[in-house]
């Protein structure tokens, strides 16, 4: 095994959720929710050009999660799946990522649309979506196929 890596939260993540119950699942199921973003002051300047971006992903530590499992029963399904092939929470690494709309910076604070976050926690960092920088011509969705389209009808 290797040696454990340490992070160092850059901010904190604020949303209307204090608790997981009736929170969203993803970002999706999170339309229009308002959150902000504080980074620590000596991280503010890494926020310079942001404003140019419509969304961000942010990624997070799952601070709430104490264990984890390898085979979970996602939201959308009634079969225990890898949670590998899952955006389920209880992984080996308590990692998040939530990709929202950037609405505006205030100095060293974001506010974001569409956010799924639990409120206080810990920012590791942040990255512009630019999705002509994916090659997703021949995209597969593994088990999630045949709910696609429950998504594409309610976002019509």
């Amino acid at each position: 095994m290797t040696q454990p890596i340490v992070f160092h939260p850059i901010g904190i993540i604020h949303s209307p959720f204090k608790e997981p119950v009736n929170m969203p699942i993803q970002p999706a199921g999170a339309k229009g929710i308002r959150g902000q973003v504080e980074l620590l002051p000596e991280f503010c300047e890494g926020l310079d050009d942001i404003d140019g971006f419509s969304h961000i992903y942010l990624i997070y530590f799952l601070h709430k999660i104490q264990d984890y499992r390898l085979k979970v029963k996602p939201y959308l399904d009634h079969v225990k799946r890898g949670v590998f092939a899952t955006r389920a929470p209880h992984r080996p690494n308590a990692i998040g990522l939530s990709l929202v709309k950037l609405i505006r910076r205030e100095g060293c604070v974001l506010t974001v649309e569409n956010i799924d976050v639990i409120d206080g926690t810990p920012l590791l960092d942040i990255k512009p979506y630019v999705p002509h920088m994916y090659d997703t011509e021949d995209m597969r969705y593994g088990w999630l196929e045949r709910y696609l389209e429950k998504f594409k009808t309610k976002k019509s």
